[in-house]
């Protein structure tokens, strides 16, 4: 039912598109304030990798083995990975394109976040784009969305995706 609701309403679209513009302004501001500040991520990376001993650790030893043999050796690239990826999760959250993309990025940034032991606004944001993903299309039934998605329907031969995307089988 709520899920339904979810996927169909035009009331929901309009709710989701709150939440997602506020997202994707989180998203941006937090990407651009790195890149215009010079981000390292090595710092963060090595401060995660001190919350996984101890007796109750905040980060899991599988994440701090990821962050040990992978994240500290490639950190130059985290470095413009990082930043860049935030700031075009803003865009294209705030501007409906991509927008179940978009979220599944957003989100999967949150929880390497919050898997290296740092909470902040985090699980807030997973709780939010979680509505967005599970809405799906209907998340940016205003916004970009919904002239890029028919399009690359026709191009994929999703004929009924069109016909839902357009008004039918929907509700209101």
């Amino acid at each position: 039912m709520i899920v339904g609701w979810l996927r169909e309403s035009k009331l929901s679209a309009g709710i989701l598109m709150v939440l997602r513009v506020w997202l994707g302004y989180t998203w941006m501001t937090s990407g651009w304030g790195k890149i215009t500040g010079g981000f390292k991520s090595e710092g963060f990376l090595k401060g995660a990798l001190g919350k996984a001993t101890g007796d109750h650790p905040a980060v899991q030893s599988w994440w701090a083995n990821f962050i040990e043999g992978f994240a500290l050796p490639s950190a130059t690239w985290f470095d413009i990975l990082i930043p860049w990826g935030e700031f075009l999760v803003g865009i294209a959250l705030i501007a409906g394109i991509f927008t179940t993309f978009a979220g599944l990025m957003g989100i999967t940034m949150n929880f390497a976040f919050l898997f290296s032991g740092t909470t902040s606004i985090n699980p807030q944001m997973v709780l939010f784009t979680i509505f967005l993903l599970v809405a799906g299309r209907n998340a940016g039934r205003y916004g970009l969305d919904v002239y890029i998605l028919p399009l690359l329907d026709k191009w994929f031969h999703r004929e009924h995706q069109i016909a839902v995307y357009n008004g039918k089988n929907r509700a209101s």
